[in-house]
Order: C-alpha cells, then structure tokens, then sequence
C-alpha cells in the first residue's frame, strides 16, 4: 500500500473543507482534500439555494391571492405547472453546484482524492487502498438528514431534503414531521404549490423560536395556511400504498413524508475511536469552539459535523479557523461572530445574538413592536408579525431579539452587526431610518426599548444630535 505525506489532510469539500483549503493554500503547506460520496456543498445541492428557488417561485405564485383587491383581474385562471416548476428549481441547483465546482476540486489535481477515509491513527488515514500521513487534519465531512430507524422500512415514501429535490412531480398530500426551518420553508412552499399538507412537530414551537410571544404569533400565522400538531411525537404506519401519520388524537392520510427532524453527522465511515479520545453516546468527540481542535490531538472538526452552528457563514468560519489553525501548527482561539439565523418562511422567522432562554429577565428591557399598523407592511399586504428586541435594562447594549414578520432577514442583519459592534438602543435611534420602509417597525421597537432602558443619551435626544458649534 503507498503512503502519500503532507502538512494537512482535509476530509470533505463542502463549504467548511472548501475554506480550510483556503487557508492552507495562503500558508503555501502542502495538503490533500478528501472527498467520499456527492461533490459540492450541501447548502448548493440540497440546501440553502435549491430550497430558496422553490421558496419564490412558490411565493410569486402564491401573490396572485392578492391581485383581486388591486383591481386585477384575471388572476383566478392562473395555474402552476409542478413538474416544470421543479425542473426549473432543478436547473438553478445545477447552475450553482456546477459554480462551486467550477472554482473548486475541478481544479485540483492530485490533491483531490474521491473516496471515504478512515483514521488508522490520529494523522495517518486510509482511502481507496491508499494512505495518508498528515501532520494535521482537518474533518469537515457535513451532515446528513436524520430518518429513525423504524421508518426507513417505509422505503420512497419517506423522502428528506437529500431526494426533494430529485422528484420531476410531487403527490396530492404530504405529512411534514418536523417544523424547524427545513420543515416550515418547505412545508409551506409544498402547500402553496397546490400541495395538501399536515405539519407535524413534538416541541410546542415552530421555526426553533422561544420567545413565547414570537411563538405565539408565528403558530397563529403559519397555522393559517396549513394544519399543525404540535406538542406530541408522530407516529406512522402503512396504509395500503399510503401513509397514516398520527400525533396524539391527529391522524391523517398522505402519500409521502417529508421527514425533517434534524441532521446527524457523517462520521460513520471515519473510524474516530481510533483518535484515542472519548466519544460520546453519538461517536463525536468533543472540540473546542473557539480553536475547533479535539483535545489536544493534531486534529481539527468544522463545519456542520461539529452539530453545533450548522448554518454555511457559521461552517465557513470554522473552516477558516480549523484551516489556519492547521496550517500554522497553532491553538489560535478566535472570537465566535454574533449567532444569526433566518427561516426564509413567509413571513421570515429570524433570531439574532442571545436567546430567550439566555436572558436575565431580571435585568433584560424588551421593546416591541407589531407589524399590522406598520405602513410599507400594510402597502404590501403582509402586515403580519411581531418583533421583539432584546437590551440589558442599565446600559441599553442590544443583547438578541427575535421576531416574524415581512423581510425580516434584513432586520435581522442589521441588529446582528449592532450587536456585534456593542451598540446600545439609543445609538441605533440616532440612526437615518427611511420612510415608508420595512426598517421602521425595528425603528418603533427600538423606541419602545429605549424607554425602558435606564442609561440615556445626553439630554435624553435620540433624533436629532446637537452639533458642536
């Protein structure tokens, strides 16, 4: 057997491997990715971009449900194509996995081996009868949707994110077990194609949200537009060629599952009781967030393996981290970004910085605001939602906020890099918020905050600043 030898040894080339690579190409470090199973990301195939492309044009379908109060007519005799529809979500997915290809491990040579690894030692791998000794190694090998045991006997019928997006025409009813983001986006997108769906989920929340009023306002809203049992585990059986999905004194009839409970990471094939450290009761070993290293091992996890941000920005900087610390030989700590995550469901679902459950309601002030009187909102006919924001009561710094409501990805972005740079609530009020826009609800929150906060800015202004003459 031949034995190759390099400075990094880097399993998987999703976004997490892609930018390790990055990094240790810069340290000019000699270096092999290793890559069993599809090419390309997980967010370009079967993630992020195939799923938001089903998301609009199941939207921009559904908008026609508006057009009869503009004066429009004509808009009941519209009618979606499915098969069509999905082949054109099927193209765009094309495009982009053949982009990141293209800048990619399509050109890499040699330092690209298609196959699985698997740990002999801590820096020494086996791959297609070959093996590799590392000084350093870095395992970005993603994740994979999870599916119990007990309904893979269910075969096709179950189906996850990894075939959605496969199907050429999709059946008259589907049952969607697990309403977190994948659930909720493509539940929803499903129902508005013309689709009957049941939504399932064993948490009393949706979209992973804990604020309860956040929660509240987004079961009543999504709840609208198709059915959701929440608070008890579903269970299914066979039903002639179809599926009952029953959930305490719910049962309904589909012709497929679409099973979004949560993703496992793809470590099966690794061989990781052979790093010498404690697993624990689902085989991963234990890393540190901020450097990424296991123990003190030569040997690194990022990505969504770590089963911990499993968001692409989150898996591209901790690819970056692992792939410098790699490279340079180093236990470099770095200073994790501002949490952020967007459910592109309509309306968005968005949580930033510190969470319900991570707050001191004793020292926390939350401003509030709905968006049913808000102008551009009500303009655009999704005046739906709330928003609520997060700040410690003696200083006024923004700590977190949550909320659902029209174009709130945006919002969200914005209070994530306030956040991020430590800004209290009456500086973002001396900011320019433009009228009408979407931005001036976060305005009115932020108002409702400031009030509460017991720090204020001088002479108690926040519209205006006074200039220094």
């Amino acid at each position: 057997m031949t034995e190759k030898t390099v400075d990094v040894a880097i399993i998987g080339s999703g976004t997490a491997g892609l930018n390790a690579m990055g990094q240790v190409r810069r340290a000019r470090k000699s270096f092999v990715l290793i890559n069993g199973g599809e090419t390309g990301t997980t967010c370009a195939r079967v993630g992020c971009m195939p799923s938001k492309a089903m998301i609009q044009v199941a939207e921009d379908f559904h908008r026609r449900a508006h057009l009869g109060r503009y004066g429009i007519s004509g808009h009941e005799d519209l009618a979606l194509d499915l098969p069509e529809a999905l082949e054109h979500v099927q193209n765009l997915r094309d495009i982009f996995v053949e982009r990141v290809l293209e800048h990619s491990t399509d050109k890499l040579g040699e330092e690209f081996i298609e196959g699985y690894a698997r740990f002999i030692e801590p820096t020494l791998l086996e791959v297609e009868g070959q093996r590799i000794r590392a000084g350093r190694v870095v395992i970005a090998t993603g994740s994979r949707p999870l599916v119990p045991g007990a309904w893979q006997a269910f075969g096709e019928r179950i189906i996850t994110t990894d075939d959605l997006f496969e199907y050429e025409d999709l059946p008259a009813a589907i049952g969607v077990i697990g309403l977190g983001t994948i659930g909720l986006e493509l539940g929803q997108s499903l129902h508005r194609f013309g689709i009957s769906v049941t939504g399932f989920d064993q948490l009393d929340t949706i979209g992973g949200i804990q604020d309860p009023e956040v929660a509240r306002t987004a079961i009543e809203i999504l709840g609208r537009e198709f059915p959701l049992h929440l608070g008890r585990a579903a269970e299914i059986e066979a039903s002639g060629d179809r599926l009952k999905v029953t959930a305490g004194e719910h049962s309904v009839l589909v012709d497929k599952v679409l099973c979004s409970i949560g993703r496992v990471p793809n470590v099966g094939k690794l061989g990781l009781d052979n790093l010498g450290v404690t697993l624990d009761e689902h085989g991963m070993p234990a890393c540190n967030p901020n450097t990424l290293q296991i123990a003190d091992l030569p040997v690194y996890l990022a990505g969504d393996v770590t089963g911990a941000r499993m968001i692409l920005h989150e898996a591209g900087d901790e690819g970056r981290i692992a792939g410098y610390n790699a490279a340079h030989g180093e236990t470099a700590a770095f200073r994790r970004k501002t949490p952020l995550a967007i459910n592109f469901c309509d309306p968005n679902i968005c949580t930033v910085g510190r969470r319900w459950k991570e707050l001191d309601q004793d020292t926390t002030a939350i401003g509030e605001v709905r968006f049913g009187p808000v102008g551009r909102a009500l303009i655009m006919g999704r005046n739906k939602g709330i928003l609520r924001v997060y700040a410690d009561r003696l200083s006024g710094r923004l700590l977190g906020a949550e909320m659902i409501g029209p174009a709130c990805e945006h919002i969200a972005h914005l209070l994530g890099w306030c956040i991020e740079q430590g800004l209290g609530a009456g500086e973002l009020l001396r900011m320019p918020f433009y009228h009408p826009t979407i931005e001036e609800a976060l305005q009115a929150a932020l108002y409702d905050l400031y009030r509460q906060v017991e720090t204020k800015n001088a002479g108690g202004l926040v519209e205006l600043e006074r200039m220094e003459s």
